[in-house]
């Protein structure tokens, strides 16, 4: 799961990513990569990878502005009649022009512009005085965590350190390789520590059977229906409304 705090607004606008570790170029949409060095065919043609995960974005996940609205982030907080304007904004209309197609007042197309220019200059700015503020702030003991990006009702039970998140699990699983859990709390905090450490074990980008979810959970916990449900309930995983195919959300 990516969390979007780890990588710099030019790559999100972009929609991939370098992993230097690796040699790949990953898209952040589904995971696929694209190992650097190599050649792959695109529409009887060849690229680089850099090029192919470019051209991998347009042909699967579209307008990337759009997939960035509706990905389900939760720090994106955008209306339906918003959308259409950005969108409307992105492909260089004019106020007139978006006025008509939107059946709206030029003057509305104007306000919302301003609404938005405002909110980019707020979100500038909050982010400056964040960056300096957090400058010799190391990664430590009291480093919090970031939180997965589709995690629902975000709250306190989402604030832990690495420090609480060490002893937790050291107290709830009796092996983290091969991961085994000795008991699932019933509290908040601790069940979140918990799925996330199980979340591991899923690979982005792939889906998966309700059977190779179940047979991946059996190793970890004997209640794996438990932890299927909440896994799907806390965001981690999403699934088809038949049940039969699950994803990392």
């Amino acid at each position: 799961m990516y969390n979007f705090d780890d990588f710099s607004m030019e790559e999100i606008k972009q929609g991939y990513y370098y992993d230097t570790n690796r040699n790949h170029y990953i898209c952040m949409t589904c995971g696929k990569t694209f190992e650097d060095g190599e050649i792959y065919p695109i529409d009887n043609r060849f690229f680089e990878a850099y090029r192919a995960v470019q051209l991998h974005l347009e042909q699967s996940h579209g307008d990337r502005l759009k997939s960035i609205i509706v990905s389900g982030n939760k720090y994106i907080s955008v209306t339906e009649k918003q959308l259409d304007l950005l969108l409307a904004l992105r492909e260089g209309l004019t106020d007139q022009e978006i006025a008509a197609k939107l059946s709206i007042s030029a003057s509305t197309v104007r306000h919302q512009k301003f609404m938005f220019r405002e909110k980019a200059k707020q979100a500038k700015m909050y982010l400056s005085i964040y960056d300096l503020a957090m400058e010799k702030v190391g990664k430590d003991k009291d480093t919090i965590l970031p939180i997965h990006d589709s995690a629902t009702m975000v709250d306190d039970r989402y604030i832990t350190t690495k420090e609480e998140n060490d002893k937790i699990l050291a107290s709830l699983f009796e092996s983290l390789s091969p991961l085994k859990l000795k008991t699932f709390s019933t509290k908040e905090k601790k069940k979140i520590v918990i799925l996330r450490k199980i979340m591991e074990q899923f690979k982005k980008g792939m889906i998966y059977t309700e059977n190779e979810v179940n047979q991946i959970l059996k190793t970890i916990y004997s209640d794996y229906p438990t932890m299927r449900r909440y896994l799907i309930e806390y965001g981690f995983m999403d699934r088809s409304t038949d049940c039969t195919q699950y994803w990392v959300k």
